[in-house]
């Protein structure tokens, strides 16, 4: 079974920008924590996010280009 969904580029910066902060997030956990159940289970979590965080990239450059990584909130 399988999911298609089609996203906009500016959707799918929104979607890999959050996928990006939540991985950073869990690293941050198993970097710093002093909870072992709590490094693996960031551990497992983050294992996940990256093997879909790749597919998407992937296609979303495939789709819009390297210029769908580019994040910066700078004024043009």
């Amino acid at each position: 079974m399988s999911l298609a969904l089609q996203f906009a580029e500016s959707e799918a910066k929104t979607l890999l920008e959050s996928l990006m902060a939540q991985e950073q997030q869990l690293l941050q956990v198993c970097e710093t924590s002093d909870n072992e159940d709590a490094i693996a289970d960031a551990g497992n979590d983050l294992v996940e996010l990256r093997l879909l965080l790749n597919r998407v990239r992937d296609a979303a450059v495939t789709q819009f280009g390297e210029r769908v990584l580019e994040f910066s909130r700078a004024a043009l």
